[in-house]
């Protein structure tokens, strides 16, 4: 590859990072609520620990869909330009797709402490192919509404997502490689959450408002 090619990966790598570590849970909660969602429920700033604290609610929807937006944005560009340019389409989104994640993972913006990166990822996969994203989804949804613990719904989706590329036959091994890092750090992000399970102490998904509990 020419130097073209590596500054567009220094380029898109820097821009979904940035994007990425912009955390709409901690700005929704200080905004609406005058409070740090990281110094409430679980204390992790994300979608499900907004929603258990402040409830199903408008801002919690907005937390979710502003959470796979942001990564979802860069990663469309990129597979615009590196599809043109360099006939890498797939591998431009699954590249930018997870520095978005590991943005959200490890913001510059709050000292390097961010959320769990499902939702970013979730707004990747379908630029990466969206028949793998379709069967991640599914698998998603039938374990939130039969098992009901969003990590062993977030995981195991994220899990199947290379090994339903790897079916479906990638564009290039790299991106198999990426998707593969992509689905670890997931896992990894969610390994307090093994411990509750564990445990018996994990809190489970309800479509219901917000818990008032000792959780909070």
């Amino acid at each position: 590859m020419g130097t073209n090619f590596y500054i567009a990966c220094a380029i898109a790598a820097l821009t979904a990072y940035l994007l990425g570590g912009v955390n709409f849970a901690i700005i929704m909660s200080k905004l609406l609520y005058g409070q740090d969602i990281r110094e409430q429920g679980s204390g992790n700033p994300g979608f499900t620990n907004f929603k258990r604290v402040y409830g199903l609610n408008l801002a919690a929807w907005t937390v979710m869909l502003l959470d796979i937006l942001k990564t979802a944005a860069p990663v469309c560009v990129a597979m615009i330009v590196f599809g043109n340019l360099f006939g890498m389409g797939q591998f431009g989104a699954a590249f930018t797709g997870l520095f978005g994640m590991l943005g959200h993972c490890f913001p510059v913006w709050y000292g390097f402490k961010g959320g769990k990166a499902f939702m970013a990822g979730f707004g990747t996969i379908w630029f990466v192919d969206w028949r793998m994203a379709i069967v991640a989804t599914v698998i998603f949804l039938i374990l939130l509404f039969t098992v009901k613990y969003m990590s062993v719904c977030a995981c195991t989706a994220s899990a199947v997502c290379p090994i339903t590329l790897a079916i479906l036959g990638a564009d290039h091994w790299v991106v198999l490689i990426i998707s593969a890092l992509s689905a670890l750090l997931v896992i990894v992000r969610h390994k307090e959450n093994f411990k509750k399970l564990a445990a018996g102490t994990e809190s489970k998904f309800s479509l219901s408002s917000k818990k008032k509990s000792a959780e909070q």
